[in-house]
């Protein structure tokens, strides 16, 4: 019995047919998962430079934004930060269309112009320490954060909701 027992293992020990099939059975799932895991990866640094490409935007157009300028024209006033919330977002002035990033929305973003704090001195004990011909140099900040939803392939690891917070700061122009 146990002669023909190992006679069939011998067999089946030199035997080549379907090696192929077990090492790709073992190997696939691993590379499905690697394959899933750049893929999220991916996504989530796109979505993450589209959010940061947005208050980019928002910073610059905030920092150039000077409302004073229409009421003295006799125009109605604008609202500077609202606006730039708007093209953080939407990518346009108005806040139509859809968001640069799905989910995203104006309530996660907050645009501060020369806030109490965000001004500094020029010139400290006579070192220049920006470039200015003003006494003070003001910062305009657009901060915003994101749940990143993502496609799935984060919770598969046991990784919770991740939140994107992203910043850039403009200095104070003003025509």
């Amino acid at each position: 019995m146990i002669g023909i027992l190992l006679r069939h293992l011998d067999r089946f020990r030199y035997d080549q047919r379907g090696a192929v099939l077990i090492e790709m059975t073992l190997i696939t799932p691993l590379m499905l998962i690697l394959a899933g895991g750049v893929f999220e990866f991916g996504n989530l640094i796109h979505e993450k430079l589209l959010m940061e490409a947005g208050l980019s935007d928002a910073s610059r157009f905030a920092a150039r934004c000077n409302s004073q300028l229409y009421t003295q024209a006799g125009l109605a006033a604008i609202n500077c930060a609202d606006i730039a919330a708007n093209i953080a977002v939407f990518g346009n002035a108005a806040g139509t269309g859809s968001a640069r990033v799905g989910g995203w929305q104006k309530s996660n973003v907050t645009v501060t112009i020369a806030a109490a704090g965000s001004c500094h001195d020029a010139v400290v004990a006579g070192v220049a320490q920006y470039r200015s011909t003003t006494a003070q140099v003001c910062i305009v900040r657009a901060a915003g954060t994101l749940a990143y939803s993502g496609v799935g392939m984060l919770s598969i690891i046991g990784l919770g909701p991740i939140t994107l917070n992203g910043s850039h700061e403009e200095r104070l122009i003003r025509f």
